[in-house]
C-alpha cells in the first residue's frame, strides 16, 4: 500500500510478464494536447466540466480525479468512432450523474448527444470542446 498525493495506492505496481518482474504505471498523470487558444480552452473544461486548470507553479495543487476504470485502447487508423477521422484522440471522462451532467452542459448552451442504448458497462454521451475535440462522458453501471 502507498500514498500519492493523498490517496491511498491499493494495486500492486509491479507484475509479472513473461516470467519476469515488470515495473507497471500508476494511472494517467496528465492529458497533453495542442489548442489554438490553451487559455480559453483550459477555462472552459474547469468550467463546464471541473477539470481544475493546470497549477502555474509547483506549489499549487493540481485537478484531482477519482479513482476508478480507465480504458486505455489504440483504434484502428480509419475508425470513425472519434467523429471526424482528422481526430487523433478523444478523452473519456467518468461522471456520477450523465443526466445531471447533461443538463448543466445543455444549460450552457453546449450541444450533448446521449447514446439512448444503456450498455452493461454503463450509459454515454457525447459532446466536442469549443475547438472540436470529442469528448465522451460515461456513467459507468452502479455509479
Amino acid at each position: 500500500m502507498r500514498e500519492l498525493f493523498g490517496v491511498i495506492l491499493l494495486r500492486e505496481t509491479v507484475g509479472q510478464q513473461n516470467g519476469c518482474t515488470m515495473e507497471k504505471v500508476l494511472g494517467i498523470g496528465g492529458v497533453f494536447f495542442r489548442a489554438g487558444d490553451p487559455r480559453a480552452l483550459a477555462r472552459w473544461y474547469d468550467r463546464h466540466l471541473g477539470v481544475g486548470e493546470a497549477p502555474t507553479d509547483y506549489d499549487a495543487p493540481c485537478w484531482q480525479q477519482n479513482a476508478g476504470p480507465t480504458v486505455f485502447a489504440p483504434f484502428e487508423q480509419g475508425t470513425d468512432y472519434f467523429g471526424a477521422t482528422s481526430q487523433q484522440w478523444m478523452i473519456n471522462f467518468r461522471v456520477h450523474n450523465l443526466d445531471a451532467m447533461v443538463a448543466q452542459l445543455r444549460s450552457a448552451d453546449i450541444t450533448v448527444e446521449i447514446d439512448e442504448e444503456t450498455y452493461p458497462n454503463g450509459r454515454f454521451a457525447r459532446l466536442c470542446d469549443p475547438e472540436g475535440n470529442p469528448i465522451q462522458l460515461w456513467e459507468p453501471s452502479g455509479a
